[in-house]
């Protein structure tokens, strides 16, 4: 059965890409559409915001993937260190939840809690006397808006491997370190951090072909106008120009550009 769910929804949809390379129009369909050979990445070049749109993507993705290997390091070593199990089961059930929410229900929940005139938030800041700041509104704050919530909603569920990943290291170690007169500190540096380092490696190498994923859930729900200059990403854009602007042809095109760049980042890093 995964075989089969593989061909229909990943192998299956790949004829498409032959609407890159047409001037496709629904009415015809993709047999009857007219060839147009390289004039859609012709086009494409010439969009004045592509590499614009390109750099948002590779920059807010690249902070996503820093962001959600840090925070779940730190949040796993943290609670590694808790010795009552109910506290902990229940601070690792809390910071998973967010997992299972879709962008729809956070997106939604962030408007309120940013908003400039009644998010708590802004309320927050008021009282220490800091003016009401638009951030989903404001282009310099909306990358880091996107980084945040998206670390605080992904780094539950990374933080159970790496979990089980200290579960694996094996306890003679600590108590050789402490024979040795080592802290807790130098016990983290010295044992547990190496020993969680082929998970370690293993997730950022998972990671590294999403460098040029940004999340398309998030920024649609959250971005606007106001803010596309820094966070307008390729995603967003090719949702645009298909059911916006209803240039199929060149959407596709910018979907086979970014999986081929994909596919090379996804070939060196398992190299």
């Amino acid at each position: 059965p995964g075989v089969i769910l593989v061909l229909l929804f990943s192998y299956g949809p790949m004829a498409g890409l032959a609407i890159a390379f047409k001037d496709f129009s629904p009415a015809d369909g993709i047999f009857r559409s007219p060839w147009t050979g390289w004039s859609n990445f012709a086009f494409l070049l010439e969009l004045t915001d592509l590499f614009q749109v390109l750099r948002n993507t590779v920059y807010i993705a690249s902070m996503k993937i820093i962001g959600g290997l840090v925070a779940p390091i730190v949040m796993a070593l943290l609670l590694n260190e808790v010795r009552h199990r109910f506290v902990k089961r229940s601070v690792q059930t809390i910071i998973y939840l967010p997992h299972f929410l879709s962008w729809i229900i956070l997106g939604g929940i962030l408007v309120d809690i940013l908003s400039p005139s009644e998010g708590i938030v802004n309320r927050l800041l008021g009282a220490f006397g800091v003016k009401p700041i638009f951030f989903l509104g404001d282009e310099r704050w909306f990358p880091y808006v996107a980084v945040v919530s998206d670390v605080w909603k992904e780094f539950g569920f990374a933080t159970i491997i790496y979990l089980a990943a200290l579960t694996g290291i094996n306890p003679s170690l600590y108590e050789a370190a402490v024979v040795d007169g080592a802290n807790r500190w130098k016990q983290t540096f010295h044992v547990t951090l190496p020993g969680m380092m082929p998970i370690i490696v293993l997730m950022v190498t998972l990671s590294l072909g999403n460098v040029l994923n940004a999340g398309f859930d998030q920024v649609f729900n959250l971005a606007n106008p106001l803010v596309y200059e820094s966070g307008d990403i390729l995603d967003t854009l090719i949702y645009r120009i298909a059911f916006n602007d209803a240039q199929y042809g060149v959407a596709t095109a910018v979907g086979l550009f970014k999986s081929v760049v994909s596919f090379l980042l996804i070939s060196v890093s398992y190299w």
